[in-house]
């Protein structure tokens, strides 16, 4: 009887070569393009976008971590929670994005984190009425029922400028695979009734350094990873937000310092969500122009 042979040696973890090109020396380049962004309808000061996610999957965080970018520290101006298991966020508020003394033309919406069961985070049609610019700034979330016309914090007849441009998702890399069922349901109804809207939609997938041992060594090997590629797979099936439109981030958590690489990520991210919200705002622009005709 032969000797047994020994079992193949299990794939490698990286491709040879990155599959998606990332101007990892180009910050400053980046961080300028959209301090200087320029906006096609020039009577709007700013493009709203809209910030939505699984409870603690770090939706606060991306907002502070892209302040921090502009701002060359590290700034916490959502509120973020690592402990509670709950979401932190509880009332609608709206962040400026400021470099400086220049405030960039676009702002981030927060919200109340989802979670499984019909009375806890953030109803659906809560989402949808900020898509719509329904909700007025400090509306308090309340997990057992949406907001309804005439409620205190309805807005009733709101202007362009308070809808949303964009839709971004945030999903935790580390957590896709057990993401909650009753959480995906909800997102894939949003989806849905985003889509209705026309409203274009991105994935920010993040801890990205938590979901692969590779990452967490050296972040530049961010699109060589196949866990990183797998995961943003998942991310795509699950939501159905094509690839191309899918973002690996590493958010700001235990750093004390803004560090390149990181923001890079951050940057290239952020510079695709304002260049489909501006998308957006050229097809209604457009649509008031045709209606002239």
């Amino acid at each position: 009887m032969g000797a047994s042979q020994a079992p193949p040696p299990p794939p490698p973890p990286e491709y040879d070569a990155p599959w998606r090109k990332t101007p990892w020396g180009e910050k400053e380049c980046l961080k300028k393009n959209l301090m200087e962004f320029q906006l096609n309808n020039p009577n709007f000061k700013y493009v709203r976008i809209l910030v939505i996610g699984e409870v603690g999957a770090g939706k606060s965080s991306f907002i502070n971590s892209v302040s921090s970018v502009f701002q060359g520290r590290i700034t916490t101006e959502a509120l973020a929670d690592a402990t509670s298991g709950t979401s932190f966020t509880k009332i609608y508020r709206t962040f400026c994005i400021r470099s400086g003394q220049s405030v960039l033309p676009f702002v981030f919406n927060d919200i109340m984190g989802l979670e499984s069961g019909e009375s806890r985070g953030v109803q659906p049609d809560d989402i949808v009425k900020a898509l719509e610019g329904l909700l007025n700034e400090g509306y308090k979330f309340n997990p057992a029922a949406p907001i309804s016309d005439g409620d205190k914090g309805f807005r009733s007849d709101p202007g362009v400028q308070e809808q949303t441009f964009c839709l971004v998702y945030i999903m935790a890399a580390d957590k896709v695979s057990r993401q909650n069922p009753d959480v995906i349901k909800k997102m894939a109804n949003i989806r849905q009734r985003a889509s209705e809207l026309e409203i274009p939609q991105v994935i920010i997938m993040t801890r990205v350094d938590e979901a692969c041992p590779l990452v967490k060594k050296c972040l530049k090997k961010i699109y060589t990873s196949k866990k990183i590629k797998e995961k943003m797979e998942e991310c795509c099936n699950l939501i159905g937000v094509p690839m191309s439109f899918i973002f690996p981030v590493k958010n700001y958590h235990e750093e004390i310092d803004t560090e390149n690489d990181m923001d890079v990520l951050l940057l290239r991210a952020l510079t695709q969500i304002v260049q489909v919200a501006n998308d957006k705002l050229h097809r209604i622009k457009y649509n008031e122009n045709s209606a002239y005709d």
